[in-house]
């Protein structure tokens, strides 16, 4: 089970991307209750546009998945809209094949699913070979809605088991991701700081010189100040090709260690961000 806030029927709506039964939602349920009341949105532009334009309290972005990696463009999104970082929650990810009643596998002609959801089948959907086609979606539930609405007879969805109960559709396989031990990881957005006295963990990203060394230097700050690294992932920065900026995820057991590692660290950086200090959030199995 994951750790929950209480429910509070009078939170502000969430932005989340995709629609009633994705995963997005059941990260939004997670960490903020089930009487959370979600705003769907078919992309993560939209989600971001959501919390900007204060339609949402907050936003639930998936930001990296431990079998696909890290979402890039979200990390573009987090440079373009500054919003911070005021939580994180790692949702474990079941992925189940499912069809209308009455459909088997031998009559699968396409598989529909959000394309991060797909990488994490690669495995088991390499089995097909050309007998059956792949086709991305926007978002693994509305992939499931769409068989149920259409009334689509050689056509799967990949998605969890909630949006399989909720649009009337059988699995015809469980678990089908590649590693079982799979987890994606969401972040809380907010337009507004929410540094809490349990913050054990920051995101923030900066750029250093381009001379050998470096970004070595900076990482090494780091170490001498016990400060773990837990991410790092280079940007692009746009109209300024071959340059990036660093995104590094860091925590800390000891506060102080922390704060005097920043002081260091924003003498060795250009246009030093924090993005969030928060709580880390936990994995369990």
């Amino acid at each position: 089970m994951i750790e929950v806030l209480p429910d509070r029927a009078d939170l502000a709506p969430v932005a989340i991307q995709g629609i009633s039964a994705s995963f997005h939602e059941e990260a939004a349920r997670a960490y903020f209750g089930n009487s959370v009341e979600t705003i769907e949105c078919m992309t993560f532009h939209a989600l971001c546009e959501a919390v900007k334009t204060s339609r949402a309290s907050f936003g639930v972005m998936a930001i990296e998945n431990s079998i696909a990696g890290s979402i890039l463009p979200n990390y573009f999104l987090l440079q373009q809209y500054h919003f911070f970082i005021v939580g994180e929650l790692y949702l474990p990810i079941h992925l189940h094949l499912m069809a209308l009643p009455g459909v088997a596998i031998r009559d699968i002609r396409t598989v529909e699913s959000h394309p991060m959801a797909i990488r994490q089948c690669t495995d088991f959907l390499h089995q097909f070979g050309d007998t059956v086609s792949i086709r991305e979606s926007d978002d693994t539930a509305l992939s499931a809605r769409r068989i149920s609405q259409l009334g689509l007879r050689d056509v799967a969805a990949i998605a969890n088991d909630r949006a399989a109960e909720k649009y009337g559709l059988l699995i015809l396989e469980k678990r089908i991701e590649t590693n079982k031990k799979n987890f994606t990881r969401f972040l809380i957005l907010s337009k507004t700081p929410g540094v809490g006295a349990d913050s054990n963990k920051a995101s923030l990203s900066f750029e250093v010189t381009n001379q050998a060394g470096s970004l070595a230097d900076v990482l090494m700050i780091f170490k001498k100040h016990s400060i773990n690294l837990t991410k790092i992932q280079s940007i692009p920065i746009l109209g300024r090709p071959w340059e990036y900026s660093i995104h590094v995820d860091v925590e800390w057991t000891v506060r102080e260690d922390y704060n005097k590692a920043m002081q260091d660290v924003m003498r060795h950086t250009r246009n030093m961000n924090i993005l969030g200090e928060y709580k880390k959030g936990e994995i369990k199995f």
